[in-house]
């Protein structure tokens, strides 16, 4: 593979694995019926965004580059209001997100160009990467906002960092 692909997959592997522990860190500050609270009735609870990102990626990386079989059940990511405690949720995005980055370690530069119909679009193994790496950050801020409206917390990502620091 050469070194661009190379740097490509290692950037998204490091994205990908870095709104892990920070989707933890919310699930921690909450309880269980917190976890499912919605702002309004047009938005979604965190336990909602946390299914939504688990078929998500399931459905793009797992299915649609992985190969393994598309079950996902959209509708019923934002539909559900519980049945799912704390512990299963952070137990549920660790086992998706690991599963994923499995997936992505052992791709080779066919698999990135190659194109695939996932959800209807027909994307190459980049763009899918793209897709699950820039959506899984766009939820991952969603839920820490919240997460920080319910507890009137700061959440602490950066704490013991100067990122006052300029570029050289």
């Amino acid at each position: 593979m050469n070194q661009i692909a190379k740097e490509f997959l290692k950037e998204s592997i490091f994205r990908i694995n870095e709104n892990l522990p920070r989707i933890k860190k919310c699930l921690d500050e909450l309880t269980d019926y917190k976890l499912w609270q919605r702002p309004n009735n047009s938005s979604n609870s965190i336990g909602n965004l946390v299914l939504h990102l688990c078929g998500n990626i399931t459905q793009y990386i797992i299915s649609g580059i992985g190969k393994k079989e598309d079950n996902r059940k959209r509708a019923s990511e934002f539909e559900a209001k519980g049945g799912f405690t704390r512990e299963e949720l952070k137990e549920k995005i660790t086992s998706n997100i690991n599963s994923a980055v499995l997936i992505l370690k052992n791709l080779n530069e066919e698999d990135l160009t190659e194109v695939k119909t996932v959800q209807g679009y027909r994307y190459s193994g980049i763009a899918i990467i793209i897709h699950v790496t820039e959506h899984l950050s766009y939820h991952t801020g969603q839920i820490t906002y919240w997460t920080k409206c319910l507890t009137n917390k700061e959440i602490g990502y950066y704490s013991g960092m100067d990122l006052n620091k300029k570029n050289k």
